[in-house]
């Protein structure tokens, strides 16, 4: 398979935070828009965006809970309604973008959800995890799409995990009508969905000016896990067993500043400037896993990280392209 997918050494490591990664970027001027930016992750590249000179505009369902959450870091992070899951919401934020006329720098799709222990479905009728995690997204993005053409450079960021492992799409059932539901398939197709987006929207962009980048930011235990139990977290070493989290990059077990690292990196590293179409880790790019490939709950911190051949394939990234237009409606 010929792809860009090789490590370039950028001198950074799972050890290398946020702070590590925006050390002399200036921001000011540009504008960056971070689903998720309230909470986990998505705050933490939203504090480090804004603390840079970024004017950054965190998209949120509760907008109370999000305003609240962003006080508490000081300014540049302005919040408004929207809703992943609800396509009247995405289009009503996007439209609020596109139509102030300013150049959109910086997206960074960090929302998502993980494990629903039972299979829920969105007001279309698509699976859950599938359509907050990749499909509202891909719209938000189509939406969005005339701001990141008007900014002459732009990077699209989606937080994907390693745990695209778990499954490739089910293309004949993405949702769940013929087969039983099983929560980490479904999460592990929405993230290799993840990568596969930024395969086909970088391929679509670049002559725009707009590139595009997926990646595994580490085993952080955040409000994504929420539907796992302590047991399940210390059986996969993320907890120890006085309930803490577990601190060991080394075994892909990471702090928040740590794991948000590699999403900021795609967003602003001089490093990838003329790239694209990538998945990333450790702050860099991530090798591609040769063999047979698979992901378990237990003992994560031991395994190779890396991405999936089927995760990064172009001719793949171009079908989810075609079922995500269908599914959605929206288009570039």
């Amino acid at each position: 398979m010929n792809t860009p997918q090789h490590p370039i050494g950028s001198g950074f490591s799972a050890h290398s935070t946020t702070l590590d990664v925006i050390r002399g970027i200036d921001l000011t001027g540009k504008l960056a828009i971070v689903t998720g930016g309230y909470a986990g992750l998505g705050l933490e590249t939203a504090r480090t965006l804004a603390s840079a000179g970024a004017r950054v505009i965190v998209p949120a369902r509760n907008v109370d809970r999000a305003r609240l959450a962003v006080a508490e870091i000081g300014g540049g992070i302005e919040v408004r309604p929207m809703d992943l899951t609800v396509p009247a919401s995405i289009d009503a934020f996007a439209r609020g973008v596109v139509q102030s006329g300013l150049p959109l720098h910086i997206l960074v799709n960090s929302a998502g959800i993980m494990a629903l222990p039972e299979l829920t479905r969105d007001s279309r009728g698509h699976e859950m995890q599938f359509s907050t995690n990749h499909l509202g997204h891909f719209q938000l993005v189509a939406g969005l799409w005339p701001a990141l053409k008007r900014a002459g450079g732009a990077r699209v960021v989606s937080v994907s995990s390693l745990g695209h492992l778990f499954s490739d799409i089910a293309w004949d059932d993405i949702n769940y009508e013929a087969r039983a539901y099983d929560a980490w398939s479904a999460y592990g197709q929405s993230k290799t969905a993840n990568a596969l987006f930024a395969v086909e929207l970088d391929r679509r962009g670049r002559e725009h000016g707009v590139r595009a980048f997926s990646l595994h930011p580490g085993g952080i235990v955040t409000g994504l896990a929420r539907h796992l139990s302590t047991q399940q977290l210390q059986a996969a070493g993320n907890l120890d067993q006085a309930g803490e989290p577990v601190i060991d990059p080394d075994r892909d077990m990471k702090s928040v500043p740590q794991g948000a690292a590699t999403q900021l990196w795609c967003a602003v590293s001089p490093q990838l400037d003329g790239k694209g179409g990538v998945f990333c880790a450790n702050a860099d790019i991530a090798e591609v896993l040769d063999g047979g490939v698979s992901f378990a709950l237990e003992g994560m911190g031991a395994r190779r990280i890396g991405v999936a051949p089927y995760a990064v394939d172009p001719q793949s990234a171009e079908r989810l392209w075609s079922v995500s237009e269908a599914m959605t409606g929206a288009t570039l």
